[in-house]
């Protein structure tokens, strides 16, 4: 979060002023800056040294053609998990040679095309998705680069919604079943095993989960190497947590030097795929938006704000934190113990519980670490225009994404005849 300062009693984004960015693009407004993602990236990257390494970016985290692309041009490599996100690495410029495809419900339409584009590696989940890329790829006349994707049964330790690795979640393969696979694999013509990995979940903490995952597969890969069945690739997805709050975050050297000091050990020199998304955009961007209305009751006081859980759902989805600021502070003003919410139809509709805020109507407030599952999962309920996206270069502003408007919402439907 050091990428926020204020200069008086106005903040400031990089050297750009976000009093002024609200002024441009009006609210509810998501901001990023590029140095900050370019930050994130590169401390993966360079932890890596010599090892042999490939940093692909988790596209749901933020999907915007411009964050991909400045992710493109730093040598990152993407993690999808659709069709969509394939053709949005396409449309940036992306290659399909540095693409994983992950996911648990792949459909034939989307198998046949990242075939079709060349995918570095179709994870696989499933004994009948194995099948279905087989029967693809040969009906195709190419053969498909696939791994498997191992639930190693690590419990991760996060929200259970965004945990992954344990034995009950509808991830990845089985560790008991996982040679049947690889050997099934090895008698078919369409496919080629490249692979193996795993991913735990998000938002993680704590870096025992990750190695006991680690550990886990290496021991696959050890029984593997027994069967003569040879691998390329050792995917040990993303999940990296970053800090909202007050969370002790793991660094991404620390991160690195860990996975690196466990694959020395255990004689491996497979090259490791790494899959940061909220890692690297979480904190790299914010959410701008307008207080519309203060309301006080006996017992509680309101701050009616533009921005909604159509325009960020993880307050209301996973009760998630984030920290609020002024974007001007006057400090003649009250301090007020408060909630800010906001004009949705929902009592679900909140940003953010039991705040101290210094705001009067009209004010700009700043709701950080906005650049992960922010815009990405944002919708148009209750007939809302989803928020123009703006990417913040040194002291430079760029439009990313226009503002929706109100009438291309219903532009594509029809009433009867």
């Amino acid at each position: 979060m050091n990428h926020f300062k204020y200069r008086g009693n106005k903040l400031f984004f990089e050297n750009v002023s976000l009093e002024e960015v609200a002024d441009t693009f009006g609210t509810p407004c998501y901001v990023y800056s590029r140095a900050a993602i370019e930050e994130n990236f590169n401390a993966f990257d360079e932890a890596f040294g010599d090892y042999p390494h490939k940093i692909c970016y988790a596209v749901k985290a933020n999907s915007n053609l411009a964050i991909l692309e400045v992710l493109k041009r730093i040598g990152s490599g993407y993690d999808i998990v659709s069709g969509g996100e394939l053709d949005r690495v396409l449309a940036c410029g992306g290659s399909a040679s540095n693409v994983v495809f992950s996911g648990v419900g792949k459909s034939k339409l989307e198998i046949e095309n990242a075939i079709k584009a060349g995918v570095r590696t179709i994870c696989i989940e499933s004994e009948q998705e194995l099948d279905r890329v087989n029967s693809i790829a040969i009906s195709l006349g190419l053969v498909a680069s696939v791994a498997f994707r191992i639930n190693p049964d690590v419990d991760a330790g996060t929200h259970p919604y965004i945990a992954t690795g344990l034995r009950e979640n509808k991830f990845g393969i089985p560790t008991e079943d996982a040679l049947n696979l690889f050997r099934k694999a090895q008698q078919m013509n369409g496919v080629v095993v490249n692979g193996i990995g795993c991913h735990i979940g998000s938002q993680i903490h704590q870096m025992e989960p990750f190695c006991d995952a680690v550990e886990r597969i290496l021991d696959l890969v050890d029984r593997l190497k027994d069967m003569n069945i040879p691998l390329r690739d050792l995917d040990l997805g993303g999940g990296v947590g970053i800090q909202y709050e007050n969370e002790q975050t793991i660094k991404p050297d620390h991160y690195v030097n860990q996975i690196l000091t466990i694959l020395k050990r255990r004689n491996c020199s497979l090259t490791v795929t790494l899959e940061p998304g909220r890692a690297i955009v979480g904190n790299a961007g914010i959410l701008l938006t307008k207080v519309e209305y203060l309301k006080s009751s006996s017992s509680k006081n309101f701050v009616i704000v533009d921005a909604a859980m159509n325009d960020l759902l993880r307050p209301a989805l996973y009760d998630a934190w984030h920290r609020v600021i002024e974007v001007c502070v006057n400090k003649n003003d009250n301090l007020r113990n408060c909630d800010v919410v906001g004009p949705v139809c929902e009592t679900g509709d909140f940003i953010a519980k039991d705040r101290k805020l210094r705001v009067n109507q009209g004010d700009v407030l700043a709701i950080q670490s906005a650049g992960a599952y922010g815009f990405s999962m944002s919708s148009n309920y209750n007939t809302r225009p989803r928020s123009p996206e703006v990417m913040v270069d040194e002291s430079s502003v760029h439009l990313i994404r226009d503002r929706e408007t109100i009438s291309s919402l219903f532009s594509n439907e029809h009433g009867l005849p």
